[in-house]
């Protein structure tokens, strides 16, 4: 189960690109609706973007592929708990249904992206982003462009597949097929269930491995600190992305690795210590607070079984 709200904080359930009348009435909970431009999206419950509203130093919250803000919610209300100003916005076509995301692609995710991280360090005098899985390529993107604080990701997405991979997709794209049928998020604890899409839009897909491909070209021009936690197993974006991104940030750059969680980690076994780290890191480069060492995670039972 997903902690409450922060009881310190009230927080915006509003994306920041909303418009005034929408985030003056956005203090909402169960599943609001957003109408804006013309635009009303009902998100699944639990999958709603917030915002906390705190002091100088910020902190931006960008969910994966087909995730939503659910993932991000727990380290955004300790975050807001510890007086940051905080967005976790839902990507475009993202935590409603999937059919949303079926004619999006990388330049939408990536616009709105650089228009909440504007907002934001308008509001803020430093700005850090955290960024899972397709977060994390988002993440890097606004790094190389400069002006971030610093950037925490969590088994980002910065190396393009194999050719063979995208011609497969290709291939299903050609027969007609718009989004394929998916398992949901890759853990490793099966008590956790987030809300989730049940299938992948294809051509979305596409999309986003041709903007990872020009974030990795660009990966020399990331000079900002940069926190990057790995999953050992992850059957969603293979460690080897890690290695491409450690190998090539120019800034101070640190990895830790999670032994216990898959791709999912920012809610899996190793939650705790995803969530110390970051919030470590991020008062770090906000703020100027030294990193605290984390508590040592709880060491995996005999036989390779999992609490």
């Amino acid at each position: 189960m997903l902690p409450g709200p922060v009881p310190v904080r009230q927080l915006v359930v509003m994306p920041p690109d909303a418009c005034p009348q929408c985030r003056s009435g956005g203090r909402a909970v169960g599943r609001p609706s957003i109408e804006c431009r013309g635009v009303s999206q009902h998100f699944m419950p639990g999958a709603e973007p917030f915002s906390a509203e705190g002091g100088p130093a910020g902190a931006l919250l960008l969910h994966g592929f087909t995730g939503n803000p659910s993932s991000m919610r727990p380290l955004g209300e300790q975050l807001a708990a510890a007086g940051l100003t905080v967005e976790a916005p839902a990507l475009p076509g993202h935590g409603t249904t999937v059919e949303a995301m079926v004619d999006l692609r990388w330049a939408d995710w990536l616009a709105f992206t650089t228009g909440a991280f504007e907002k934001l360090a308008r509001r803020c005098d430093r700005v850090a982003i955290v960024g899972h899985s397709m977060g994390g390529t988002l993440a890097c993107a606004l790094a190389e462009r400069g002006d971030v604080a610093g950037i925490a990701v969590v088994n980002p997405l910065v190396e393009p597949p194999a050719d063979e991979a995208r011609r497969a997709i290709h291939q299903l794209v050609d027969q007609g097929i718009e989004i394929l049928p998916s398992d949901g998020p890759d853990l490793a604890d099966p008590g956790v269930s987030p809300p989730a899409y049940a299938g992948t839009p294809l051509a979305a897909l596409l999309s986003l491995l041709a903007g990872v491909e020009e974030v990795a070209l660009e990966l020399s021009s990331v000079r900002c600190p940069v926190l990057l936690l790995s999953s050992r197993t992850d059957h969603v974006v293979p460690p080897a992305n890690g290695d491409l991104l450690m190998a090539s940030a120019a800034g101070p750059a640190e990895r830790v690795w999670l032994e216990r969680s898959y791709h999912a980690a920012m809610l899996d076994y190793d939650r705790p210590e995803v969530e110390a780290r970051i919030g470590s890191f991020v008062r770090s480069v906000t703020v100027g607070t030294p990193p605290t060492p984390p508590t040592p995670p709880t060491p995996t039972r005999k036989g390779g079984s999992r609490p």
